[in-house]
């Protein structure tokens, strides 16, 4: 605790004066400032701050103000954005000072962040050479804590990274890498399962193959679990769709296991078993799971929902085009009833599904016109469809690049960050 000074306790940052009390300063969001509270020397005091006026109780700090204005605005209101004509890397070195990281901004600024460190190559340096010493600043993803975590609360902490952030050390990479062989396992398992000779392979080795899908199933219950526990929001943990995915793709065993004491095998249930049967199938969803773990998987679960605009709009292309061509394709091939009906063109509906695999240039084979304006009508058809799905796919294709750098850099700050527990 602070042995010194006054109750009322001044920040001079660069010029700029901040008055605030000893228990403001004990909880404030910023690591470095709370720090102060816990100096019992001048000496202690003059590690975090540049200089100290006993007589004033006043910090001084060779900062720079309008930088620490935004940052005080983050403090007050949650949002971390940069100064206007501020050198993005200039104003992320006054974050580290202050202990904040690039995953306290603003997803824009972080962006412009990231590119900017791609373009001039920073992402290959040590983050360590733009930090300051005695700044400790908190690891990606987590918010700036008001106090230090101790005893329970700091062991949840470190529990909820081993399970939620697979590069945060090195236990945390190997709880993944077992997740992931048993995600591959219940894969195997679950397309086995579908092979004709797998009733007579399972009438042999019955219990190996009850044993195998237990321990699966065990796994990933108790990991989540474990993952709910430890969460800091639960409302926010369920509302996570990988979660809804776990829970799905885990009840059917249970279910079909409560079903077998009780005497009602699934396959027998009629509805109910066919219902069954396909929560079952709900095991694949697992392997978004990898996601966690795939730098590809998680550019392109990004790249699609920073795309959701230019995906909608790629849809309507393709469902109003379906509706013109599948209207005049029926017409052509079956509605002006001239002797040559093609009864593959009967209605609309079976006539867009023509359409779409012309559209795509799939072309099956199953399906196409005989009369000669139909024919004209598909080469329009084939030529209109590359064209509107080569709009959109560009703004996609641009997107998909700049999420793989965006990963691509986070990736290596945590590979950086990883390197010392490895060599401890």
């Amino acid at each position: 605790m602070m042995k010194f000074g006054k109750s009322i306790c001044v920040l001079n940052v660069g010029g700029t004066r901040y008055a605030f009390t000893r228990e403001v300063i004990r909880d404030f969001p910023l690591r470095r400032v709370s720090r102060l509270h816990a100096c019992a020397t001048e000496k202690e005091v003059l590690e975090l701050c540049d200089d100290y006026d006993r007589d004033r109780n006043e910090f001084f700090f060779d900062r720079h103000a309008q930088a620490f204005v935004f940052i005080m605005l983050y403090v007050r209101s949650g949002k971390l954005r940069f100064v206007p004509g501020v050198c993005e890397l200039s104003f992320y070195t006054e974050m580290l000072y202050w202990g904040l990281e690039s995953a306290h901004l603003d997803s824009c600024c972080q962006k412009r962040l990231d590119d900017r460190m791609s373009e001039i190559g920073l992402d290959t340096l040590s983050e360590d050479e733009m930090k300051v010493s005695g700044d400790e600043p908190h690891s990606p993803g987590d918010p700036v804590p008001r106090t230090e975590l101790t005893g329970r609360a700091k062991w949840l902490e470190k529990m909820r990274m081993a399970f939620e952030e697979p590069n945060s050390s090195v236990g945390a990479q190997l709880l993944a890498s077992v997740s992931v062989i048993f995600v591959i396992v219940s894969m195997i398992m679950l397309c086995a399962s579908t092979l004709p000779d797998w009733d007579t392979a399972k009438k042999t080795t019955v219990e190996e193959h009850r044993i195998v899908e237990a321990v699966c199933i065990g796994w990933f219950t108790a990991e989540c679990v474990v993952r709910f526990l430890v969460a800091r929001n639960k409302w926010d943990f369920l509302r996570r769709p990988l979660n809804i995915i776990d829970v799905i793709a885990i009840t059917p065993y249970y279910v079909t296991m409560a079903l077998a004491r009780a005497g009602m095998p699934g396959a027998g249930l009629g509805v109910a078993g066919v219902i069954l049967r396909v929560l079952r199938m709900m095991r694949v969803f697992w392997l978004m799971k990898l996601a966690r773990h795939f730098l590809g998987l998680q550019t392109l679960g990004l790249t699609l929902t920073r795309c959701y605009r230019e995906m909608v709009m790629l849809m309507v292309f393709v469902c109003v085009a379906m509706a013109i061509y599948s209207a005049l394709a029926q017409l052509l091939e079956h509605g002006l009833d001239l002797g040559t009906q093609n009864p593959d063109y009967a209605s609309i509906p079976a006539a867009a599904w023509w359409v779409i695999i012309s559209m795509t240039t799939v072309g099956y084979g199953d399906v196409y016109p005989v009369t000669v304006g139909g024919r004209v009508l598909g080469g329009m058809c084939v030529v209109s469809g590359i064209v509107l799905l080569a709009l959109p796919i560009t703004f996609i294709y641009h997107s998909f690049v700049q999420c793989y750098q965006e990963l691509k850099l986070r990736s290596a700050r945590c590979a950086r960050s990883l390197a010392p527990d490895i060599l401890k």
